[in-house]
């Protein structure tokens, strides 16, 4: 985790219009970014990896957050309200471009299912909702 994409993820929740809402988008932001960043065909050091994310989550929001609950926030309702927020889609393309904004269900799906594959847990529910929602409207655009 570059210091370049801490500034940008940075950004993004600065433009949260509460604390609440910009916890929300640091949440997101960084969830979609680490998602978007295991999407290679390089062997990857998950232990380095997560250790980077997890400080920065500490320095940025504080103890008792880590990256596997920026991931669990994000298999839940609540990351709904923000990926339909229009201030966080138009702050996350400006800010965090190498992750683009079209592929955010499909980041969401891969969470679902790492989270579904380790806890057992049904994904049927608001966040699969929302995917399947997109897929339908990127479907009748391209019709």
């Amino acid at each position: 985790m570059n210091p370049q994409l801490q500034q940008n993820i940075l950004a993004v929740t600065r433009c949260g219009t509460s604390k609440s809402e910009g916890t929300g988008f640091f949440r997101v932001a960084t969830g979609l970014c680490y998602l978007a960043s295991l999407m290679t065909k390089e062997k990857l050091d998950f232990k380095q990896i997560d250790r980077a994310y997890n400080r920065f989550i500490y320095h940025s929001i504080g103890r008792g957050h880590s990256i596997t609950s920026v991931l669990q926030f994000m298999s839940g309702e609540n990351v709904v309200r923000v990926v339909e927020s229009r201030r966080f889609l138009e702050a996350f393309a400006r800010h965090c471009p190498e992750v683009p904004v079209e592929s955010i269900p499909f980041l969401l799906g891969l969470n679902l299912g790492v989270a579904k594959d380790i806890s057992g847990i049904d994904v049927r529910g608001p966040v699969a909702d929302y995917i399947e929602r997109q897929r339908q409207l990127r479907e009748e655009a391209e019709t």
